[in-house]
Order: structure tokens, then sequence, then C-alpha cells
């Protein structure tokens, strides 16, 4: 039977004019859906019930869980840092429920893919911080918001060969895309670096004890169809759930 995949929706609490102005909404771009359906998984957009119960509940019913990303930024706190730059913060809604389930997930071993600011919660689920803004504190970095559209690939990325993203991608570097100004700092203790950038900022991060605990910082919903290794990361999370669902 296919998988029934959880994914996580941004949200308005009601202070954002371009996600449905002062009514509380759920924002998803539909790629990411549209990647689990074509490559063979069911696709749940999950409610962000703060319930721990209702969490639970949920995660039992899914078979994987993919985390998306977020435009708007983790609040440092969150990482023991003062907030340093003015973006907008994710509302504290999605962050509570996203940094709890990752830990419910992770406990459980439920297969997990998580997608730029979704890698980015899992460092931070896990004790990890994050660089608040990469231009302002990092020297001589990549343009890491690339001006061309998110399909076109940015830059490389060198992967460390013997890890679950290797063996995913049977390849010691790839190209990828790039829209992000925030990154992993300090990897969570728990958790260890499977990618990294040219200037050294991480790019993939993961469970070595799990079956499948990824957090990526590129976008493959924009590059699957196109690239034969972004599809590949796909395909490896739904055989991941598949497994996970049998046993």
């Amino acid at each position: 039977m296919k998988p029934l995949i959880g994914v996580t929706p941004d949200f308005n609490a009601g202070d954002r004019k371009d996600w449905g102005g002062r009514e509380a909404t759920y924002f998803l771009r539909a790629r990411y859906v549209r990647a689990v359906e074509e490559l063979g998984g069911i696709p749940v957009v999950l409610p962000l019930v703060a319930d721990r119960s209702s969490r639970k509940r949920l995660l039992d019913g899914i078979d994987g869980l993919l985390l998306t990303g977020s435009g708007p930024d983790l609040k440092p706190a969150l990482y023991g840092e003062r907030q340093r730059y003015k973006f907008s913060i994710v509302s504290e809604r999605r962050t509570d429920f996203e940094l709890d389930i990752l830990r419910l997930a992770r406990s459980s071993d439920k297969p997990v893919l998580a997608i730029c600011g979704g890698m980015q919660a899992m460092n931070v689920a896990f004790g990890g911080t994050l660089f608040q803004d990469i231009p302002s504190q990092i020297a001589a970095p990549l343009q890491h918001r690339q001006a061309t559209r998110a399909t076109h690939l940015s830059h490389d990325v060198a992967i460390v060969h013997d890890s679950l993203l290797g063996r995913i991608v049977k390849a010691v570097t790839m190209r990828v895309n790039s829209s992000h100004h925030q990154s992993v700092k300090t990897v969570a203790p728990s958790l260890v670096p499977s990618a990294v950038a040219p200037d050294g900022i991480v790019e993939a991060i993961e469970s070595a004890g799990r079956s499948f605990f990824l957090g990526i910082q590129w976008h493959p919903e924009f590059l699957f169809e196109r690239y034969p290794a972004h599809r590949r990361l796909f395909e490896a999370f739904l055989r991941a759930a598949r497994v996970h669902r049998a046993a």
C-alpha cells in the first residue's frame, strides 16, 4: 500500500497580509504535495494541533513526516540567542508543533525528511544553533538566495560518502538550488552533518542512529522532475515510510 505522508504547512496567526490577512490561515506550496503523490505516497496536510496527545495520534497515523520550508525564521531565543536582525518570525503555533513532533518522530524512528526551514527546525529541536543571517555573519559566503528561479541549480555541495544522503544520491558531490538566508551554525549533538557548501555552510544533517532522519537545506520539490539525484531523495524517503508501515 502507498505510505501516508504527513506534510507540515506554514501558518498565519492573523498578522500576515500575504497569507490570509486577519484570518488565521494555513499555507502550503503544492510542489511538496505533488512530489509525494507523483512518486508513490499519499500526502496529508497536518493540522498544527496544540495538544500533545493529539500530536501523538497524528504521528501514529502516518508512515513518514515531511517538514516543509518556511519564509519566516525560528525565534533565536529557541537556541539561546537574542534576535540580531529584523526578519519575520515563524508563528509560535507552527514552531511548537514542529519541534515537538520532530522529537516524537525520532523517538519512534518514524522516517523524517526536513527541507530548508524544516532542517533548521530539526537542528534546533535537538540543541543546535543557527546563523541568523548568513551574509551578515559569514565572510565571503556564496549567494544562498539565488537570483534565478528555484527550478535551476545554483551551487555544489560536498557529501559525506558513507552518510545516508551519500547512499541515497550515490555521489560525493551534487548541485542544488538555494533559497535561504539562515543556516545551521552548531550541529545538534545527536545529529551529524552530511553535506557542506564550498563556503562551509552545512547543507544536510542526519541522525546516524535512525533508519531515515534527514534534513536538507535546498528544495528538491522544485527539482525532482528534472534531476534524478533530487528525485531519489523523495523515493528513498517513501521507501523508508513503506518499510515503517510494514513493520
